[in-house]
């Protein structure tokens, strides 16, 4: 029998899709007229309070003396510890960090130092996946998208947990724990088991380490060699730091809170942010940052020619350069103005890094872009607030000069935003929340039915 094409788009679908266009489009002037606060956000852009959190905040203004907002540069705290003093002792001590901010989110303290040693060992021993794992679940029908891999290979891990429906908080955090340590592994194989079977490299599986941090676990699983630098892995543990974790309304978390208070499982609850997350609009953003770096390195000639850049810039700002959308992206951010404070602290890495990686002319282009364009954007688009670099705009640049591959680039965010996933999920357990259900308003006319044998 022969093989059906069911990823045809036919005219028979085409059709259908055309009318359910013709019968899906809501007038816009309808949002006003009911107050509908869009993408739960109001006029000015301000986030509609849906919930209350102690995991961490995301500030971008500040109150005067006369209770006028203003904007300032932004700040992220975890669990009220200010994130770039974090970083500053992490580095200043020469440890890594992603496992002690992990236990930081999780159990709103930072651990004393046995409480982190003993973690830490507790991360390295769950640090492997079920025996015949790979062979049976990641190298059968490799994805082309290793955030779908991810996704599905989590979802099986449901069938290896006797009690994956046991939503008390001792056994989600022994889950929350085990997803933690799994997700490099399953984020690494699965890209693995694709270049393997679709783009025709060797296939190297490399055992985990259970003495090593994360970020050199990461490094240690996907090269040939197993080999790394510390600063390297001292820069990737910085990656993982500073996107553990940005609130609860960002997508993937509100989502993980959403589908948690319908008292489903964990590993059904992490698929559901993994598929937020995915999203280009989200986690896919630091992807369309490199891909734009390098349309603009193949068309602008002489990169130290700011005319010629500004002249560039103004045309993907205008739709008429790269992908026609009119965004500079990783620029801007749904909260912060004046200054994001993770690409704020991140650029003094990234700096290092391509010192050592001899990408400083690269890194000089994406400063003359990060300032140019804040300035264009701010003119062009009347936007008052400020625009800024947002932590995307870099670390794209951080994992090429890694050697992580682009298709990796979204799952290693995954692999930092499980934590504060899991602590938001724990959140949402303990305060025992109504199932989160907001309303939709019906705007459609009532009719009358009519029998099939006179339409």
């Amino acid at each position: 029998m022969e093989a059906k094409d069911f990823s045809a788009v036919t005219p028979e679908i085409e059709a259908l899709a055309a009318k359910s266009r013709e019968n899906n489009r809501i007038d816009i002037s309808l949002y006003d007229k009911y107050e509908v606060k869009r993408g739960l956000r109001d006029l000015n852009g301000k986030g509609v309070l849906t919930g209350l959190t102690e995991i961490s905040e995301v500030k971008a203004s500040e109150v005067d003396e006369n209770g006028v907002s203003h904007p300032c540069d932004g700040k992220l705290y975890y669990r009220g510890h200010d994130v770039e003093k974090l970083i500053e002792g992490f580095t200043k001590d020469k440890r890594f960090g992603f496992e002690e901010v992990t236990y930081l989110l999780l159990f709103g303290e930072l651990p004393d130092k046995k409480q982190l040693a003993d973690f830490n060992e507790l991360l390295g021993n769950y640090r492997c996946i079920p025996p015949n794992f790979v062979r049976d679940i990641i190298m059968k029908k490799p994805s082309r998208d290793i955030m779908n891999a991810v996704a599905r290979s989590v979802l099986m891990l449901y069938a290896y947990d006797d009690k994956a429906d046991d939503t008390s908080v001792p056994n989600v955090v022994r889950q929350s724990l085990q997803l933690i340590s799994e997700l490099p592994l399953l984020a690494v194989y699965s890209y693995q088991a694709y270049r393997h079977f679709h783009v025709g490299g060797s296939l190297i599986i490399h055992e985990p380490n259970p003495k090593l941090s994360t970020a050199e676990n990461i490094l240690h699983l996907l090269r040939t060699d197993g080999k790394y630098t510390s600063l390297e892995a001292e820069i990737l543990d910085i990656a993982l730091v500073l996107h553990a974790e940005h609130g609860g309304g960002n997508n993937s978390t509100f989502t993980n809170h959403v589908v948690t208070s319908s008292g489903t499982d964990t590993y059904s609850t992490v698929v559901s942010s993994l598929a937020s997350l995915k999203g280009p609009r989200h986690g896919g953003a630091n992807i369309k940052v490199s891909q734009m770096f390098e349309d603009i390195k193949a068309h602008v000639k002489d990169w130290d020619n700011e005319e010629e850049l500004t002249a560039y810039l103004d045309d993907i700002l205008h739709k008429k350069a790269f992908d026609h959308t009119g965004l500079v992206y990783g620029m801007g951010h749904a909260v912060y103005s004046l200054s994001d404070p993770r690409a704020r602290v991140f650029k003094g890495f990234v700096e290092e890094l391509s010192v050592a990686k001899n990408r400083e002319k690269e890194f000089k282009l994406m400063s003359d872009v990060e300032r140019i364009a804040a300035e264009l954007i701010a003119k062009e688009r009347k936007i008052y607030k400020g625009v800024s670099a947002n932590v995307d705009f870099y670390s794209g640049f951080v994992y090429s000069m890694l050697g992580l591959p682009q298709e990796l680039f979204t799952p290693i965010f995954a692999v930092a935003r499980i934590s504060g996933w899991s602590a938001h999920r724990i959140e949402e357990l303990i305060n025992c929340g109504k199932i989160i259900r907001p309303a939709y308003r019906n705007v459609c006319d009532h009719k009358e039915y009519v029998p099939l044998d006179q339409r």
